[in-house]
């Protein structure tokens, strides 16, 4: 298990790689609209639950870390549905899936 600080590290690091993921999809002018919809929607969640990481509240940081984990596999299965997914776009989305889901298992 996690703990305070380290909890709030990995949050930060994840804000990056959110980041990093949506500039992907906005410089790919072959990135999916759906793809790009579910990274935004992706890092308006992430936003939505920075006060509840702040808070230490770990019944609220698992259930907004499982939320979010749950919208990268959404974001995963995007992905692979899609052949024509730009290399850099796959990547980044890739990405956001593995920190999510490591984030998840430690957090748990």
């Amino acid at each position: 298990m996690l703990q305070v600080n380290e909890i709030r590290q990995r949050f930060q690091h994840l804000q990056s790689t959110i980041d990093e993921a949506q500039r992907a999809c906005q410089a790919s002018q072959d990135a999916p609209p759906d793809i790009r919809s579910c990274m935004d929607r992706i890092s308006q969640v992430y936003r939505q639950a920075e006060p509840v990481i702040a808070s230490n509240d770990q019944a609220r940081i698992a259930a907004a870390v499982d939320k979010l984990e749950d919208m990268g596999d959404e974001a995963k299965r995007l992905s692979r549905a899609n052949p024509q997914l730009p290399p850099q776009v796959e990547a980044a989305v890739k990405r956001v899936h593995d920190e999510l889901s490591d984030f998840k298992h430690k957090l748990h």
